[in-house]
């Protein structure tokens, strides 16, 4: 009798097997992913950064289809902040988004970008840059970095300030930019100030009480592994190795995927001779201890500021190989093998010029320069398809010039100057990569640079948007653009989609205020787009006519003008306004009259964008320019 027993439960088991096989070979590609883990999420989540912790971004969801985006529109929009960076992603559980700027993180209605609470976070110390990748929740609690090297927690449900934790030194140019990973309990974050001489590092804090659980240092010394790499070892204390972007996680093997930064001086190599661990690399360490596991060096010795930021992809292939997929600002998307750290494939995704050769006190041009190819949003895995769909920033190219190095922190110094090319065109693309061999199978150009983060969906299609403010839907299949809109402002954040009430929304951040623009018009924003979604909710798009009107301005205001350098301005001339060499602001009445500031600021040249009169007005282009003399005209 058991004999039999165990032969009927066999044959049934390899009858349901066998009917379950069948049936989902029948079914679409939509089906078959829904049936399968995604039937538990079903896409109503977009819980961090990524969506899950492996940094893949797909959603499961497929109302939006390439028969259908072109019914798109825009539900609602809430502005959350003036001039600034908005470069974050977005987080929504449960109904309700969570992003930041700077200084400000926000909880908005994800059906109808109603605002449910804000919170302004008042520097403690010097603020040397104000920008954020984004922020991480977990268990009713809000995580993110300061501009003073902060990192706070704050209640979900209201905003309010539970905790704060200083972990970097503001006068040693540290600063936390990066957006904060969020698992276990445990709250994962890294210091940025790369290009001015930190020793980079990340740590892991309680989130319940921002107690430091463990630090692992990117930079090496003494007896740590790599330390060896720094052939002249005093160079490592100030060795950069950054984190400014977003992480990785597998919750399988505990393992956390860190993207490091370059190495300071960012152009002179000959400074600190060596590979200059872990600079440029990978770095994967037990999440739950601290401890190195492994790392992968993307570019030994870097002097092209060709840094990593963008959280790696993780998936397992077809030849059942656990793979690691990252993009770097060198413009390539490199796939490596999780358990020997081979190279599985490496493919160039944007123009390159003189990568390999050194740089010189005669200059070398390079293609990508400091802005480009890929930025802190990296490759998306689109599981319909099979491929890896990455934006990039094609143009950017520079000229480098090796100076003597000068350690002056907080300011920003290289080890040289650079000089754009400002007669090249500056463009995009999206291309879409085979999972398994690196090959390209298309490219779309587009109007700028995508920065923003890319989409795929079940449904065959892509979100993402570009530099100068169109959102886009993509046909995951051909590169297609199914929809185009221009969204009131730059695309650098985040795009992600959920599903409320049965209905596909697809959420953005937009009005991102950056060195990487020519031209700025849309302050920070987030937009909510939908299938036919009558009349829209929003708020009005600044235009010229708001903001060009002389006659009105009134007396001078210094704390207006120092609000906006700081928001603004720091970002590339630095706290002080001499971080670009041959634009200092130091005895700047010498050079520049008043009227002369404000003509400049109203029409520069580039690199520098065009703000005036989109999202600056004639009041705020007089307190800056005011601001910049008085404060820091003596130094």
């Amino acid at each position: 009798m058991r004999t039999e027993s165990k032969v009927s439960r066999l044959l049934f088991s390899l009858r349901f097997w066998s009917l379950l096989l069948v049936s989902l070979n029948t079914l679409s590609a939509e089906d078959a992913l829904n049936a399968g883990v995604y039937a538990t999420t079903g896409g109503q989540q977009w819980p961090s950064y990524n969506n899950r912790l492996d940094g893949q971004r797909f959603s499961p969801l497929s109302q939006i289809t390439p028969d259908n985006a072109n019914q798109v529109g825009e539900i609602c929009r809430i502005q959350i902040d003036g001039a600034t960076a908005f470069t974050a992603g977005l987080v929504q559980i449960d109904g309700v988004i969570y992003t930041n700027t700077g200084r400000q993180t926000v909880a908005i209605d994800a059906t109808n970008c109603d605002l449910i609470w804000r919170h302004t976070y008042v520097p403690d110390d010097m603020e040397l840059r104000q920008s954020s990748r984004g922020l991480a929740v977990l268990d009713g609690r809000v995580f993110r970095g300061t501009g003073d090297g902060r990192l706070i927690a704050l209640d979900a449900n209201t905003g309010e300030l539970l905790w704060k934790n200083v972990i970097g030194t503001p006068s040693l140019s540290e600063f936390a930019s990066a957006a904060p990973l969020a698992w276990q309990g445990m709250v994962f974050m890294g210091i940025g100030g790369g290009d001015a001489g930190i020793r980079g590092r990340v740590m892991a804090y309680d989130a319940a009480t921002g107690r430091e659980l463990w630090r692992f240092n990117t930079i090496p010394m003494g007896n740590e592994i790599g330390a060896d790499t720094w052939e002249r070892p005093d160079s490592a204390l100030t060795g950069g190795g950054g984190i400014w972007g977003a992480m990785s996680l597998d919750p399988g093997s505990a393992e956390l995927f860190v993207p490091v930064g370059n190495p300071w001086p960012d152009i002179d190599a000959s400074y600190r001779p060596g590979d200059n661990l872990f600079s440029n690399s990978i770095v994967v360490l037990d999440a739950i201890r601290g401890e190195l596991r492994w790392w992968f060096q993307a570019l030994a010795g870097d002097s092209k500021d060709f840094d990593l930021a963008a959280a790696p992809v993780l998936y397992r292939n077809v030849d059942i190989k656990d793979v690691m997929v990252f993009g770097g600002k060198d413009g390539f998307v490199t796939a490596v093998d999780r358990n020997t750290q081979d190279v599985v494939f490496k493919t160039a995704v944007t123009q390159m010029e003189n990568q390999d050769l050194p740089v010189s006190e005669d200059g070398l041009y390079v293609c990508p320069g400091f802005g480009g190819g890929i930025g802190w949003n990296g490759p998306a895995l689109d599981r319909v398809t099979n491929t890896l769909l990455v934006g990039t920033r094609g143009g950017g190219c520079m000229t480098l010039y090796k100076t003597r190095t000068v350690y002056t922190p907080p300011a920003v110094t290289y080890g040289g100057r650079v000089q754009p090319d400002m007669e090249q065109e500056v463009w995009g693309s999206v291309t879409a990569l085979n999972a398994e061999t690196g090959d390209i199978e298309w490219v779309t150009r587009t109007a700028d640079a995508v920065i923003a983060g890319i989409t795929p969906t079940a449904g065959e299609i892509a979100f993402t948007g570009d530099q100068i403010g169109n959102f886009l839907i993509l046909d995951s299949r051909s590169g297609d653009i199914l929809y185009s809109r221009d969204i009131g402002g730059a695309m650098a954040g985040g795009v992600i989609t959920y599903e409320i009430d049965g209905k596909q929304l697809v959420a953005l951040a937009t009005g991102n205020v950056s060195r990487l623009a020519t031209v700025v018009k849309g302050l920070p924003s987030i937009v909510i787009m939908g299938l036919n979604p009558g009349t829209s909710n929003q708020n009005a798009v600044a235009t010229a006519s708001d903001n060009t009107n002389p006659a009105s301005v009134a007396a001078i205001n210094l704390q207006n003008g120092r609000r906006l350098f700081e928001s603004v301005c720091a970002t590339c001339h630095g706290p002080d306004g001499n971080a670009i060499e041959d634009h200092a602001f130091g005895n700047l009445s010498q050079r520049m009259a008043l009227s002369e500031i404000a003509a400049y600021i109203k029409a520069p040249n580039l690199p520098m964008p065009t703000m005036y009169p989109f999202v600056i007005s004639d009041q705020d282009v007089l307190d800056v320019s005011a601001y910049i003399l008085d404060a820091m005209d003596t130094q």
